[in-house]
């Protein structure tokens, strides 16, 4: 008996002395150094708007903020006081009646005037009205960025136009900017802002985050916000976003997403509708449950990206949502409740025959389908309204009609879901020939009956050649964007811009009832968990330097107000992984060294230089289910590299 206890305590004395080992080592493991924090934009506005103050100063020696929010050079904010209640009224002077700026704030003692509109690089008048009062402020502005576009050309019909300012957002590079109709740029956005750009009913405008959620072009998510660059609301998603959103009656968000975990790793074939109150997915729709993925191909198809999503509508008074799917030049619509198939805008080339009965007769003059379209949605008077690209103009690759012989088109047509017709009603652009042939990209706006921009954003010349490809494929390639504001079939503006542009809206910079009022921004949604592709339940025994690999492989790792960001340069041969150590737990999340991981327009050929130094990738780790302190590892090809540092979730 006495033998039997002493082994018990010789076991018990070994258990003990075991986990004092594995926690000595854990506590040697854990990283005295935390790692970088990139602070967000909701943060530092925050810490900004402790300088917005209105007490204590008066009209005659306002508080006044250029580029209140450090991401809108051409704003500014006017604070001041007064004894009663009073209503107050602003003008940004401009150029004419025509670029020149008012509105009336509603009556307060304290006044947070925003102004929107100022030119850049000049000293701008603004003049504040109280009853009988009036006060000239001088606001200074920064010279406009080097890169950003300047018009190479403007028409404008001034007896046929407002003061409204026409907003446009880049394809890949550039800025979100709004030009006048002089063609002086307005207003910018600093931060990186993508895809669409439009009001919301509350007057807000609706963008994309700056932040990538995978490449190349697939953001976290949007961003609430007003023109001096204020977030009121961050939407995040665990699909992120693309391309397109639609503004529900309710209030709630029809978005362009991805699954990025569909077992057929596909992308830009998944929509949702996103609760405004919450940032909860309350429904989703997968394409690959509605079309089969192998019909309709264009030349553009790939398996990853088979649909190729650029557009989403919803049409109240049929219930139904309208996608436009430029890798099978198809406008689809589905019901919203049940996710069904309705009908196929397009040609029926290449389909199976169990989606034949989808497909419209056309009938009528001059009729033409659409090729590889942007942008299609429903206009009040039940149209399907479509830009055109005109991509080949055909299915079949010998019937191809080559990009200098090819057009860009607005085009509207009429159907009959009960005869399942099809008629052409109107349409702007093949007259213009292939100078406004634009591949990629590109937007139509309804802005009343007869009343329509046409907006060919991706032009592209090589060698002084129409070009298929979108910018970037080609070396010295020459762009253009060509917007065009029509008016009973006559052009009253038209811009041209040395760039490519994806979208274009024309707005108003005021709307009434409209008030600035400092209040915290909302975080909603969610990025998800990361997989993790493997767990090690041992204490980290060997390690190397960081030090042998970190410049070699341009290594930068930073924390996110969400997320861990690891970059990386290397090789297509490497197996690399980040490795998060808690607790003697160590959490695998491997890193795909691919220039492809999800995109046709990213060809995953390595170049050359490419082959010999590597490409740099980039691995995004969210907080989610990710709790407390973790050393951060790094493994390349088998070896374990200690960073020193840690990451606090």
């Amino acid at each position: 008996m006495k033998k039997k206890n002493l082994i018990l305590i010789i076991i018990a004395i070994l258990i003990v002395t075991i986990a004092i080992v594995f926690i000595f080592l854990n506590i040697r493991a854990t990283n005295d150094e935390s790692v970088a924090i990139t602070e967000s934009m909701i943060e530092s506005q925050k810490e900004l708007e402790a300088e917005f103050i209105a007490e204590g100063y008066t009209i005659d020696e306002p508080n006044v903020i250029v580029n209140p929010y450090g991401n809108s050079p051409l704003t500014a904010l006017i604070m001041f006081e007064t004894e009663d209640n009073v209503s107050v009224k602003i003008t940004i002077e401009g150029k004419d009646e025509h670029t020149t700026f008012t509105n009336t704030f509603a009556e307060s003692k304290e006044h947070y005037l925003p102004v929107y509109g100022l030119y850049a690089g000049t000293t701008n008048e603004v003049i504040v009205e109280i009853d009988d009062e009036t006060k000239t402020i001088e606001i200074e502005t920064e010279e406009l960025p080097d890169d950003i576009a300047i018009p190479e050309s403007v028409y404008a019909d001034k007896t046929e136009l407002d003061n409204e300012l026409y907003f446009f957002t880049p394809s890949s590079s550039g800025y979100t900017c709004a030009y006048d109709v002089n063609g002086d740029i307005r207003w910018y956005f600093t931060n990186y802002a993508l895809w669409k750009i439009d009001r919301l009913k509350n007057g807000h405008l609706l963008v994309s985050t700056e932040r990538l959620i995978n490449s190349p072009y697939y953001m976290t998510g949007l961003y609430e916000m007003d023109l001096l660059g204020k977030i009121y609301t961050e939407f995040s998603l665990e699909g992120g976003y693309h391309h397109d959103y639609y503004e529900m009656e309710d209030g709630n968000l029809l978005v362009a997403s991805d699954d990025f975990d569909s077992e057929a790793g596909t992308v830009e074939d998944y929509i949702v509708e996103l609760d405004r109150n919450t940032g909860e997915i309350v429904k989703a729709f997968d394409l690959k449950e509605i079309l089969n993925m192998e019909d309709g191909k264009s030349e553009n198809w790939t398996a990853y990206d088979w649909f190729h999503n650029n557009s989403v509508w919803y049409d109240e008074k049929t219930k139904s949502i309208t996608l436009s799917g430029r890798h099978q030049d198809a406008v689809i619509n589905i019901d919203y409740e049940t996710g069904k198939l309705n009908w196929i805008i397009g040609d029926p080339t290449n389909w199976s025959e169990e989606y034949q009965e989808y497909f419209f007769t056309p009938i009528g003059d001059d009729f033409e389908w659409q090729w590889s379209q942007h942008a299609a949605m429903i206009t009040p008077e039940g149209y399907v309204f479509i830009l055109d690209n005109g991509n080949n103009k055909s299915k079949i690759k010998d019937e191809y009609v080559p990009a200098n012989e090819s057009y860009t088109r607005g085009v509207m047509y009429k159907i009959d879901t009960e005869k399942m017709t099809i008629e052409q009603v109107w349409e702007y652009g093949k007259e213009r020939g292939s100078e406004f042939y634009s591949p990629y990209i590109s937007d139509v706006d309804y802005l009343a009956i007869d009343h329509y921009i046409v907006h060919s954003g991706g032009i592209v010349f090589v060698d002084g050649e129409n070009s298929n490809q979108p910018a970037g494929f080609s070396e010295g390639a020459e762009l253009l964007s060509d917007t065009v504001e029509l008016l009973d079939d006559e052009i009253i503006f038209e811009i041209k811009l040395p760039t490519n542009n994806y979208r274009v809206e024309k707005m108003d910079l005021y709307i009434d009832d409209q008030e600035f009022v400092i209040t915290d921004a909302k975080r909603l949604g969610s990025l998800g968990n990361t997989r993790v592709d493997n767990y090690k339940f041992l204490p980290i025994l060997s390690k190397h330097a960081i030090d042998e690999v970190y410049e070699s492989h341009n290594i930068e790792i930073t924390k996110e107000i969400d997320r861990l960001v690891v970059k990386g340069q290397f090789k297509r041969e490497n197996t690399v992984n980040i490795v998060l150590y808690q607790n003697m737990i160590s959490r695998y999340y491997n890193v795909k060294i691919s220039k492809k991981p999800y995109t046709a327009l990213c060809v995953d050929i390595f170049t050359e230089e490419e082959n010999e130094n590597g490409i740099v990738v980039t691995k995004y780790i969210n907080d989610e289910g990710l709790k407390g302190r973790y050393s951060i590892y790094i493994e390349i090809d088998g070896v374990l590299y200690d960073t020193e540092r840690y990451v606090e979730f």
